[in-house]
């Protein structure tokens, strides 16, 4: 039984409320634990069983390096992490190798940068977020899907009639509402397409927090106003358990996202054989291939969205099938969790092997 001494990975974890990064931190965190002796500095979130460190026991622990000689690894993903990192190795003298991931799609502040420079090692996502760094990161690990969450249904009809919601398929958006999220395109988008086609249901999943009630009121009443309010549906925040019904349940999923850091929403539709119109947004256009598993369309272009929509929209139930098959071979071959776990493990050890 591993013994803290034995601890060879600290994974951030400063951030209290539940977020896209929290996520992406504990779907990985479970096969990196195959991988190296690791433990989590901060509670939030963790499973039951997780070997967690609170700062002044990581201060304890990495005053000293690994029996072998070698430095513990600290994987920040955010700023206050590459903080503690830093705090850790220059006031406290920790022997730690303090590594930071970059997702981000914007220029970083000088901030930011500063914390940057002071890391040992440098990951990012996808050649997007890698463009935005004035340094080249050291190294490209894109984020994984879990495949025993997200996998296809085989008789999509079935999956959508036990929904129970109007429509003879649907059409997902997923993600919180906001303007941010582009459901405003897939709306202005559809309306001339629904108004020919009966068949589609939009079907809107996620959390509209008061300050966005405005936005999605917006959206809804240019449905009302089209004659179309029995063709949206509105789920609203939905357990994580029932989030990957939902995918699979779909037979189209729109990511029309105006900006993204990485953007785990295509590729979990992918991976649970849906296809996907999605914007040049985060990794997406990294991931998914246009024509093959869906369409990629400019971010905020609703002409190109409704051109996508009508091309994929007129396709046949096993031509659309196809597609969201192909998008979870895709997954499967090049974006599994498992990879994304290796990959970074492997990193971790080459840094660790190199004399400091």
């Amino acid at each position: 039984m591993p013994t803290q001494q034995d601890i060879e990975l600290v994974l951030g974890n400063s951030n209290k409320r539940f977020s896209g990064v929290t996520s992406t931190m504990l779907q990985v965190l479970s096969h990196q634990r195959k991988l190296m002796t690791l433990a989590v500095m901060g509670p939030h979130h963790l499973p039951d069983g997780t070997p967690c460190l609170s700062f002044i026991e990581s201060v304890k622990l990495c005053k000293e390096p690994l029996s072998d000689g070698r430095k513990r690894v600290f994987h920040a993903r955010r700023n206050d992490e590459m903080i503690q990192a830093l705090l850790l190795k220059k006031i406290f003298g920790a022997k730690i190798i303090p590594v930071f991931t970059s997702t981000a799609q914007r220029h970083h502040s000088n901030f930011t940068k500063w914390l940057m420079g002071h890391m040992d090692g440098i990951v990012t996502t996808c050649e997007a977020a890698g463009s935005f760094l004035e340094k080249p990161a050291d190294i490209m690990i894109p984020h994984g899907i879990d495949l025993s969450t997200y996998f296809p249904t085989y008789d999509k009809e079935a999956a959508w009639k036990k929904l129970d919601l109007p429509g003879k398929y649907g059409i997902g958006i997923f993600g919180r509402v906001r303007h941010q999220k582009g459901l405003d395109i897939l709306i202005d988008a559809i309306i001339p397409i629904l108004k020919e086609n009966p068949d589609p249901t939009i079907v809107i999943v996620g959390e509209t927090t008061p300050s966005h009630q405005a936005y999605l009121d917006e959206q809804l009443e240019k449905m009302a106003n089209a004659g179309l309010s029995d063709r949206v549906v509105v789920l609203g925040k939905q357990p994580f358990s029932e989030i990957p019904i939902l995918f699979r349940s779909m037979s189209l999923v729109a990511a029309l996202s105006r900006n993204e850091g990485y953007g785990l929403t295509a590729p979990e539709a992918m991976a649970s054989g849906t296809a996907v119109i999605a914007s040049e947004a985060g990794a997406w256009k990294e991931v998914l291939r246009d024509g093959i598993d869906g369409y990629v369309v400019p971010c905020g272009d609703v002409a190109a969205t409704k051109q996508a929509l009508t091309s994929i929209l007129a396709k046949l139930p096993a031509e659309l099938l196809e597609m969201g098959m192909n998008g979870h071979q895709r997954i499967q071959d090049c974006y599994t969790i498992e990879q994304e776990a290796q990959s970074l493990c492997d990193y971790f050890k080459k840094l660790q092997s190199k004399k400091n």
